[in-house]
């Protein structure tokens, strides 16, 4: 995380179809005036989480921070909603980059499919029995076989998301490492899963894949009757989150430990 001592001008606003975001982006253009996203200095996002994930997808390419504002529900990777101050919160803000993973595999007829997540990859059974997958870590093996409805990789980012829920440690962002969080696994039945180091390599390999069938997901990226995925940390793409001064998601991701 690092502080910004930058004059943000040029102001890109986006938002979510929840009518409170359209509201406040209608408010927030008369008031600020819009910049195309290719000449913005920062682009403000104005939803929810999963909006916010929307927004860094789609500029991934983009070298420009993005700040969110909650218009949605949890809004934990958001700032408060607030309008008549903004350039000035803009100009004390605390930057956190974030790397996403990526996701490579092939499917069952040979598919091969390629994709980043910014929270987590999951892998998840698609019918009503249970997946059966093989893991491997720098391409040796450490499960011969977890039964489970899936499993997942997480970034310190996305640890307080689906891997929290799921029962998975949260991770402080600088921790560099890497979640691996069973879903609801069978056996080994007391496996509660594994901290990796950032730039490992984890490999699934789905056991009966045409009988148990699976689905892997990253983020919001769905394929299905996955065969062999790939995950690892992307060392080409770096993302950046702007905060509120006092409230990065270092400090979030931290009080979210000591939250009952």
């Amino acid at each position: 995380m690092n502080k910004t001592s930058y004059r943000y001008n040029k102001l890109a606003f986006v938002a979510s179809t929840r009518p409170e975001a359209r509201t406040a982006l209608d408010r927030l253009v008369a008031q600020y005036n819009q910049t195309p996203i290719e000449n913005a200095d920062v682009i403000i996002a104005l939803g929810g989480d999963g909006f916010m994930l929307e927004t860094l997808h789609k500029n991934i390419d983009r070298n420009i921070p993005v700040f969110g504002m909650n218009c949605g529900s949890v809004g934990f990777l958001m700032n408060e909603l607030g309008e008549d101050d903004l350039l000035e919160r803009l100009s004390k803000t605390e930057r956190t980059q974030i790397r996403p993973l990526r996701m490579t595999g092939k499917t069952v007829d040979g598919t091969h499919f390629d994709a980043l997540a910014i929270n987590e990859v999951s892998l998840l059974r698609q019918t009503h029995q249970s997946a059966k997958i093989r893991v491997f870590i720098d391409e040796k093996q450490r499960l011969s076989e977890l039964i489970a409805d899936g499993i997942l990789v997480s970034t310190p980012a996305g640890s307080t998301a689906y891997n929290l829920s799921a029962h998975g440690p949260v991770i402080p962002l600088n921790a560099a490492v890497l979640a691996l969080t069973p879903i609801s696994a069978f056996r080994p039945r007391r496996w509660r899963g594994a901290l990796l180091p950032r730039l490992a390599r984890v490999r699934f390999e789905i056991c009966e894949a045409n009988k148990r069938p699976v689905s892997a997901v990253a983020d919001n990226r769905e394929v299905r009757n996955v065969a062999l995925v790939d995950v690892r940390e992307s060392r080409t793409i770096a993302l950046a989150m702007l905060f509120d001064e006092g409230k990065a998601l270092e400090e979030r991701i931290l009080t979210e430990q000591f939250t009952a």
